[in-house]
């Protein structure tokens, strides 16, 4: 009875959200204040509906209730509980009621905390936030249901996809989903400011923390699933320009290009053409990430199984959404001012260069991706776009990228000085091309332009550290004084160092395992030594071993420099037992920021067994760049003047004293 209930809340949502839709809407136009409240009521009804629907789904995957088929193709009484609750949304289904729990949460999170809004904008937004949820709603209950029963019940599930069973799935989505959705925001907000026409400095004040938390979210989402594929795949390599891995890459590079659009439209009144032409594009490349993901026209280790119909209905709500926001985007375009005026050297001129460089790229890799497919379709022949021309393409355009990004913070607004930001940026120029040379001779050299990479990385990270250092007056003023002012910066400050800073440290991890990684790829036997990346490994033999619903075979080497022991690893190949599917674990040994990771291959009819090692120099720094910049960017959130939002605008401004006006 309890999965029926799960159903039925689903069901209902469903009607409330087209409620919330249609009804509000209706009251914008004949402007009753009793209509458009029933929005912010509305949205956390479907909210708590959904949630409960999902809170089912989940309960029935961690009893192991395998009268529900979704319960049955993707679990197993033995599967660990972690991933009996992470396969919820391991398989298509249970992922969109992931993907409409996380919708419907932020739409309850502008209903409860966006009471400064205009009540009018907040009603437009929580309508179209009602419009897509109840799209995915009816998409789930009509192609996707997940509660549908088996009569009889099998007494045993067909297991948890063996790739899936993995922490990285506990986390990876959630944190994936938590920025493609929240993307819908910016969406809602663009699409309800187009039909009101009202888009000013305000209106960004409102979305940029939206657009801020979502971006946090999607980098660490992208973060960890490159990090998920490189232990869990054994393929040793951390991106491999995936169709899917692009699909999430797409809205962060336009996500990103919001982020810098949003803060000059917010500062200076310009870009607003421009900002709200981001907004819909970055949630529209979000929907089309979707589709290829659950479309079928992929072939991913990504990419979810599914029926033609789930393809065609995901590509109507495509069309609708993203074809009705261009829409309505060019028919109000001629009614949008463009802003205010600057000079191309200045703040604003360093940041719209910066979102040029970023839409180019992001259309460079839609290209690459959507061009294969789209060939296919016409000439039925299959063609391939790989790695070389994504590197080439997207490497060529992030080159200018690397060079002026330390110089935007550094600018002044409307009008700036590039000679005077050129020499406080002299000494980072220097210690960044001396710690790159320092760093290309510790490797022991490497291709030669290796130092020019590192180089620009070193120069984003002290050109973050740069800004901080000009910002407190150290040199300038006493040292006390200094810090003084240092720790007296807004968080938001702060956050842009970060996340730049981040930035540098993922091209030096980039670089640095481009141009140093060695692999090592040779049969062996026990007792027999692989020189690899400066260390010997010693292959002890094989072990057999049983986990809960898996047996493995798992090889121990140990690890020496110098004739001195430093650490072992086991490497292993599993066998599930449900599915009799193998998978390889590979065994990784750190070492700072670099690491040791061993892969086993086929066994030889000798006795051997063939053995994949590779090391890769300061790899963790593409991680932890990432990382980095997420934290930045939920320190910049945390800023007062994004957690107060916007000001309203005062009925008579000059009966406010000077002290309580909003500050920039």
């Amino acid at each position: 009875m309890i999965v029926e209930l799960g159903h039925f809340a689903l069901v209902i949502s469903l009607v409330v959200s087209l409620l919330v839709s249609v009804v509000p809407v209706y009251g914008v136009m004949k402007r009753d204040a009793a209509l458009m409240a029933l929005a912010p009521i509305g949205t956390l009804v479907v909210f708590g509906l959904v949630a409960i629907a999902f809170a089912v789904l989940t309960h029935a995957h961690f009893t192991s209730d395998f009268s529900v088929m979704n319960v049955w193709q993707n679990s197993h009484s033995l599967v660990p509980a972690i991933y009996k609750i992470s396969g919820v949304w391991g398989n298509h289904e249970g992922s969109m009621m992931l993907w409409l729990l996380i919708l419907t949460l932020f739409s309850a999170m502008v209903a409860a905390f966006s009471s400064n809004l205009p009540v009018r904008l907040r009603t437009l937004v929580l309508a179209v936030q009602g419009w897509i949820a109840a799209a995915f709603s009816l998409f789930i209950v009509l192609t996707s249901n997940p509660f549908i029963r088996l009569d009889p019940a099998p007494v045993e599930g067909q297991d948890l996809n063996p790739v899936l069973q993995d922490v990285g799935l506990a986390i990876h989505p959630p944190l994936l989903y938590l920025g493609y959705v929240g993307f819908s925001v910016c969406f809602s907000f663009a699409v309800a400011a187009l039909i009101e026409g009202r888009i000013d400095a305000a209106w960004a004040r409102w979305v940029r923390p939206w657009a801020l938390g979502a971006w946090a979210f999607l980098t660490l989402g992208i973060a960890m699933g490159s990090y998920w594929a490189y232990y869990e795949l054994g393929w040793g390599g951390w991106w491999f320009w995936d169709p899917v891995e692009n699909a999430s890459f797409m809205p962060w590079l336009a996500g990103t290009a919001l982020l810098h659009s949003a803060l000059v439209m917010e500062k200076r009144d310009a870009l607003k053409i421009w900002t709200i032409l981001l907004s819909i594009l970055t949630f529209s490349l979000s929907l089309l990430g979707t589709f290829l993901v659950r479309s079928g026209v992929l072939t991913s280790v990504h990419a979810f199984a599914s029926d033609p119909t789930r393809g065609i209905f995901i590509l109507v709500l495509l069309l609708l959404f993203i074809g009705g926001a261009l829409s309505l985007f060019a028919f109000r375009a001629g009614t949008l001012r463009a802003g205010g005026l600057f000079a191309p050297i200045s703040r604003e001129g360093a940041l719209v260069l910066n979102n040029l460089i970023l839409t180019v790229a992001t259309a460079s890799v839609l290209i690459g991706t959507l061009y294969p497919m789209l060939m296919e379709t016409l000439t039925g022949e299959k063609i391939s776009v790989g790695a070389p021309f994504f590197n080439l393409s997207f490497g060529l355009l992030m080159v200018p990228l690397l060079i002026v990004l330390p110089f935007g913070p550094l600018l002044a607004w409307k009008r700036a000085d590039l000679a005077g930001a050129s020499q406080r940026l002299f000494v980072a120029v220097l210690a960044a091309l001396a710690v790159a040379l320092a760093m290309y001779y510790a490797e022991n050299g490497g291709p030669v332009m290796a130092i020019l990479g590192l180089a620009a990385g070193f120069w984003i990270v002290f050109g973050a550290l740069a800004d901080l250092w000009g910002r407190a007056g150290f040199r300038r003023v006493a040292t006390d004084q200094a810090f003084r002012r240092l720790f007296g910066l807004p968080r938001s400050a702060f956050g842009t160092a970060l996340a730049h800073l981040g930035f540098g440290v993922t091209v030096i991890g980039i670089v640095a395992v481009s141009a140093f990684a060695t692999e090592t790829v040779t049969e062996t036997k026990p007792g027999g030594v692989i020189d690899a990346g400066g260390y010997q490994l010693r292959f002890d033999g094989m072990k057999d071993a049983k986990g809960p619903n898996y047996t493995e075979s798992r090889a121990h080497f140990t690890i020496s420099r110098g004739g001195a022991t430093v650490g072992d690893v086991w490497s292993s190949k599993r066998i599930y037992v449900a599915r009799q599917m193998p998978t390889t674990e590979a065994g990784i040994l750190t070492f700072g920021l670099s690491q040791l990771y061993v892969s086993l291959g086929d066994p030889t009819p000798d006795g051997g067994i063939v053995v994949r090692i590779w090391w890769k120099p300061t790899i963790l720094c593409i991680w932890l760049g990432a990382v980095i910049m997420a934290v930045g960017g939920f320190v910049s959130l945390s800023d007062r003047r994004l957690r107060v939002g916007a000001p309203r605008r005062a009925a008579n401004r000059g009966a406010l004293a000077p002290g309580l006006e909003a500050a920039e």
